[in-house]
């Protein structure tokens, strides 16, 4: 199987398990299970999740629902780099996520660490081995001053110790999960990885692993699974909606909104929908495998699915080209 297996008409969409965690809203047993439901049964068999989604609330509801199929029909992946620990006060909000499990989390990157990390993950999920873990978030705009400490211990022990997992049969493969390009080029330069899930960082609006990440990733052999394909909701709300406009978590700023803007301009001339371009973008590039996106309903994942889809002609991306939208040396999909 693929690292990263399209969905069984052969879309190349997977689930992400954030919003399945309560990331900024709470999210109910019932609708969570319809999403969950209502991917598989729309062909999904790439899901990814973390233990920081909802403090192992996310990895919890994909477990109760991947436990019923065929360990071999799905590829599942998770992450390391923060362990969880009781905490019986009532659930708040931790972490952007609300209502989450009643544990609280801290770093922890360690050989120990990882073994744990994992194995927990394992016994929340319900399984018996990871098709992928990733070290999740080990980046400078996340570590501060610590970071460079962070990285010399992710090479020197975490890599390792997932290596040792892997050869144990509890975990099939080893990657990144970031959203930074920059500590993934840094680890390239002295460790392997099989794969890597970056978040944010090529996109209609970010281009910015183009130049010097995809490139290498294509020339060792890492395959890319693209999340974070909206920026966390401007490329999935735009600019005329109403909505609050979100980049990267955070409140747009001008540039972006005026950049979006003009993207939806070329967008209404050629009757594609923004979203349809902001996935399928991504999965014109050799080495992207699969873009991963969240939902919180079900008609959520159902447009995903519809926009993955969605026939967009060639013109309308030579336009992007040629309003300076998109890098020219970009590839661009195929007309559909």
């Amino acid at each position: 199987m693929p690292l990263f297996p399209p969905c069984t008409h052969g879309s190349r969409l997977g689930l992400g398990g954030a919003p399945l965690g309560n990331l900024f809203a709470p999210v109910a047993e019932s609708d969570a299970r319809r999403v969950l439901e209502a991917a598989w049964a729309g062909g999904c068999r790439s899901f990814d999740t973390a233990p920081h989604y909802g403090a192992g609330l996310s990895e919890q509801r994909f477990g109760a629902l991947l436990q019923a199929h065929p360990r071999a029909s799905f590829a599942l992946s998770s992450k390391v780099g923060r362990l969880l620990t009781p905490d019986p006060a009532p659930p708040r909000e931790r972490h952007g996520y609300v209502e989450g499990l009643p544990f609280n989390q801290h770093w922890d990157f360690s050989a120990g660490g990882v073994r744990r990390s994992v194995e927990e993950s394992l016994e929340r999920l319900g399984l018996a081995r990871l098709d992928t873990v990733h070290v999740h978030d080990c980046d400078a705009a996340t570590h501060g001053a610590d970071a460079p400490r962070v990285l010399r211990q992710v090479i020197d022990e975490t890599l390792p110790a997932l290596r040792a997992l892997q050869r144990e049969g509890l975990v099939q493969s080893v990657g990144l999960g970031v959203n930074d390009v920059a500590v993934v080029i840094d680890i390239l330069r002295e460790a392997e990885l099989d794969a890597v899930l970056l978040a944010g960082r090529y996109s209609l609006l970010d281009h910015s692993a183009l130049p010097l990440l995809l490139p290498l990733c294509e020339k060792r052999g890492v395959r890319i699974a693209i999340g974070g394909v909206f920026n966390s909701g401007l490329l999935a709300t735009g600019t005329q909606g109403g909505a609050a406009a979100r980049f990267n978590y955070a409140p747009a700023a001008p540039a972006w909104l005026e950049r979006t803007a003009r993207i939806e301009s070329i967008c209404q001339a050629h009757g594609v929908p923004l979203r349809a371009a902001a996935l399928q973008f991504p999965l014109a590039h050799p080495a992207v495998e699969i873009v991963l996106v969240g939902a919180r309903r079900e008609a959520e994942w159902q447009d995903a699915l519809a926009m993955v889809q969605c026939p967009i002609p060639s013109a309308f991306w030579r336009a992007l080209q040629a309003a300076d939208l998109l890098p020219p040396d970009a590839p661009l999909p195929a007309a559909r």
